[in-house]
């Protein structure tokens, strides 16, 4: 917007005009190293996660390695996926799935094809980790969204599975430091005092 006339500039000769989200978000990617998602009609470009933030994911990175490796599934921390039909684009913390799951271009994985989905609440997230990624990520069908949350009181990790009409129907939660059950087709009991 022009500070003296309020109207819109038009795009430079040659660049494509940015007319929706998922157009903004696309110019962004490649150009900046922050982390960028559309939530909830939202653009949301945040920095990448503390030290204590990406420790935690790459713990969890380790305690799945080897289930991963035995049923041939793939695991990455911050991979870029997006919603079948919408397109909308998110980067969870981590992200389990087979090698052959779609993708969309070859840098986003369609949501529909993951087997397991990982967020580590942090300040700047907590609406959002908590209250808005449970249904995108049911509605996208994913089995298993596991919430590792260190900034709770008292601090908890939730295992939501069963997604039905855009919710999870199951969630459980335990306080960080105990054992909880990532249900099938994960199949796998994950000690949570690796995130101590």
């Amino acid at each position: 917007m022009s500070a003296t006339t309020g109207e819109v500039p038009p795009a430079p000769a040659g660049e494509k005009e940015l007319t929706t989200l998922r157009d903004v978000y696309d110019a962004l990617v490649g150009r900046t190293k922050m982390r960028a998602e559309i939530i909830d009609g939202r653009l949301i470009v945040s920095p990448l996660g503390t030290p204590e933030h990406q420790v935690m994911i790459g713990k969890l990175v380790l305690a799945l390695g080897a289930r991963a490796s035995e049923r041939g599934w793939v695991i990455v921390p911050g991979l870029s996926i997006c919603m079948d039909g919408s397109r909308d684009p998110y980067e969870p913390d981590f992200a389990l799935y087979p090698p052959d799951a779609p993708r969309w271009g070859a840098r986003e994985v369609y949501a529909s094809g993951l087997i397991m989905v990982a967020e580590t609440v942090s300040a700047s997230s907590t609406h959002d980790d908590r209250e808005h990624k449970p249904g995108i990520y049911a509605t996208a069908r994913i089995p298993i969204y596991l919430l590792i949350d260190p900034i709770a009181e008292p601090a908890q990790v939730t295992v939501f599975s069963e997604p039905k009409d855009g919710r999870y129907t199951i969630s459980t939660s335990v306080d960080l430091g105990k054992e909880i059950h990532l249900p099938d087709p994960v199949d796998f009991l994950l000690d949570t005092a690796v995130f101590l």
